[in-house]
């Protein structure tokens, strides 16, 4: 009878999480910018494609729509895949300045200022939007002691996930990938590694010229230096070798998660993007 039990009640749980999932999959974004709070998510582990994706989200917070944007950088939100991490530092100072936490270095400090940043979002009206460019793990840490010390905070309405990987959700730890779609608003979109299936697909197949679209100094530094970066890293002692960017192409394909939450799904691939967010 325990056993019947048990297998009764795994497969429920299963049953949940597929309607989570799809649900998830029908929603539409609503995040008001106004007083919302966006927060980006970065594992940097093993794949250099995360360089890429910051250098993105520099991009498109520099058009004059996402100006005032509040938002926040994570870096070393990994999972539990093996391999190195990729050193962001460098870049993440020159394109976020004091916008970003080190999780890699310390992962309690990170789950705790980012906790901070939502309970005050939160307070004045907002909710937050999680754009996992890596695992589910840091996330799961930081809500679940945000419900732990405030109980009877509605998660659902305050807390919004969006994940594009299959292979992101499999390197997250099953215990917190099941909290996190379990207890927030968690949506799944298509990958954004690829185009045609109605989301950004951001990983070029060759060569992408943005450097004639962004004229801005400060951004044509941030995406020489993460290009570079991830030129060294890319399939360095064992990390991911990203076979797009090693032909000369761009990959910032978890990116596609910030342009749902934007609602700038309209844009198709890498050169779209540059176009869309030219700068002069």
């Amino acid at each position: 009878m325990k056993n019947t039990s048990l297998h009764t009640y795994n497969a429920m749980v299963v049953l949940c999480l597929v309607l989570v999932n799809a649900y998830g999959c029908a929603q539409q974004p609503n995040c008001d910018i106004s007083k919302d709070l966006l927060v980006v998510q970065f594992d940097f582990k093993t794949d250099i494609d995360d360089l890429h994706t910051a250098a993105g989200l520099a991009t498109l917070l520099k058009h004059p729509d996402y100006q005032d944007l509040n938002y926040f950088a994570v870096a070393g939100t990994y999972g539990i895949q093996e391999g190195l991490y990729v050193p962001p530092n460098e870049l993440m100072k020159l394109a976020f300045n004091e916008q970003w936490a080190d999780a890699h270095e310390n992962w309690d400090k990170s789950v705790n200022l980012v906790l901070e940043k939502a309970l005050k979002t939160i307070d004045t009206g907002g909710s937050v939007w999680i754009a996992e460019a890596g695992q589910s793990d840091f996330t799961a840490d930081w809500v679940k002691k945000l419900a732990e010390n405030n109980p009877t905070l509605n998660l659902k309405d305050n807390i919004h996930v969006v994940q594009h990987s299959n292979w992101n959700e499999s390197a997250t730890d099953p215990i917190k990938l099941q909290y996190a779609q379990t207890f927030t608003d968690y949506h799944k979109i298509e990958d954004g590694n690829k185009t045609g299936n109605g989301t950004p697909g951001f990983k070029s197949k060759g060569i992408v010229d943005w450097e004639s679209k962004l004229r801005d100094p400060h951004l044509n530094k941030v995406w020489d230096t993460a290009i570079r970066l991830g030129n060294h890293y890319n399939g360095r002692d064992g990390r991911y070798l990203n076979k797009s960017v090693a032909k000369g192409g761009l990959d910032f394909s978890d990116l596609s998660e910030v342009c749902y939450i934007l609602n700038l799904m309209e844009i198709e691939n890498a050169n779209q993007f540059f176009t869309y967010f030219k700068v002069d």
